[in-house]
């Protein structure tokens, strides 16, 4: 994703504005970054970006959870049913 320049905003201007600041990341989907003395410090993320970006981190344990599982599988690191029902049983 871009940052773009009209995007940047020292952080107490947005403390001045915050409710402008929230209005705009949320229309235009964009992040925007928040800084102090000039350096980046945060970044601000509207509500649907956020719950994109967690969507997407989820989506990307559960592929590399099931690359693992192939790997294990490829590598003989696997169980039976029988012994996976066996110590289900033992629990």
């Amino acid at each position: 994703m871009t940052i773009h320049i009209q995007d940047i905003h020292p952080l107490t201007e947005f403390q001045r504005n915050a409710k402008a600041h929230l209005l705009r990341v949320n229309k235009t989907g964009r992040p925007e970054v928040l800084t102090v003395n000039g350096k980046a410090e945060a970044v601000l993320l509207g509500k649907r970006s956020y719950e994109k970006m967690i969507e997407a981190m989820e989506e990307l344990e559960t592929l590399k959870s099931i690359r693992q599982g192939l790997t294990d599988m490829e590598v003989g690191k696997t169980l039976s049913a029988a012994d996976v029902h066996q110590t289900l049983r033992g629990m």
